[in-house]
């Protein structure tokens, strides 16, 4: 059934509403403190954004933390998935790995990043980083979808010696992928979060996150803010992609 064009139509409004209600209160919050140093207005913001998309350094410095964030999001992605599936099919694998992603979660970004400059270059820090934030959370989504599974239906497949590509494709798959969903999403915003954070203290030459180090140290107020609505905006990007691509593959595998 196609969704109705009605109904998306006020959520959009909706959602257009909030945006421009909290992009006034920062206007008025701006002209109230009337300090530009602290709190730029959104019309020099956004003026100061046209000026940064025309210099070839934004772009560079965005395709520089771009790849690296999607690498390590990617590495966390097949290590989910990999180690997921193994956890499901050896409990001992399972509660071996159980501290580890435990600890994972558990530990702050800024310890994972400072114990990462020992290990690797600053150039390459974000995607170790983004690996770490990422996995977790990929992992715990594939095991919980493979838990649900019916093993009813399992051995029914077994039974009537269903291949295993198709067993893959039509029952794990169609029980992995409602967790996959939510957990892609969120991992893709964690890893944007933290990758950024861990330029900002590694400060890689050319990463977005040394261009939020020098408006800070420079006293840029209007660059920073520049630069945190374009991760804000890439990280969305990347979500809503991830969002399009899993929506078109769950169709694709409804209609096989």
């Amino acid at each position: 059934m196609k969704p109705s064009t009605t109904s998306a139509k006020p959520r959009v409004g909706a959602a257009l509403g909030a945006a421009a209600f909290w992009l006034l209160v920062w206007q008025a919050a701006a002209l109230w403190l009337d300090a530009p140093l602290l709190l730029v207005s959104p019309v020099t913001a956004a003026g100061r954004l046209v000026e940064l998309v025309q210099e070839a350094d934004f772009w560079q410095a965005v395709l520089f933390t771009l790849s690296r964030i999607w690498l390590g999001f990617a590495f966390s992605l097949v290590l989910g998935l990999g180690l997921g599936a193994l956890s499901y099919r050896f409990g001992w694998v399972r509660l071996l790995l159980a501290p580890l992603t435990a600890t994972i979660r558990a530990v702050p970004v800024a310890s994972f990043v400072i114990l990462a400059l020992l290990w690797v270059s600053s150039k390459n820090l974000s995607i170790l980083v983004s690996l770490l934030i990422g996995f977790p959370i990929l992992y715990a989504n594939v095991l919980a979808g493979m838990d649900s599974t019916d093993a009813r239906i399992i051995e029914m497949a077994r039974l009537f010696r269903v291949p295993l590509g198709r067993q893959l494709r039509c029952i794990y798959l169609y029980q992995v992928l409602p967790f996959l969903r939510s957990g892609l999403v969120t991992a893709m915003g964690l890893c944007w979060k933290s990758g950024v954070a861990a330029e900002v203290i590694g400060i890689p030459d050319g990463s977005i996150g040394e261009k939020l180090y020098d408006a800070k140290i420079y006293l840029q107020t209007a660059d920073l803010f520049c630069w945190t609505l374009a991760v804000v905006l890439l990280s969305v990007g990347c979500e809503k992609l991830l969002a399009l691509c899993l929506s078109r593959v769950g169709r694709r595998d409804a209609d096989a």
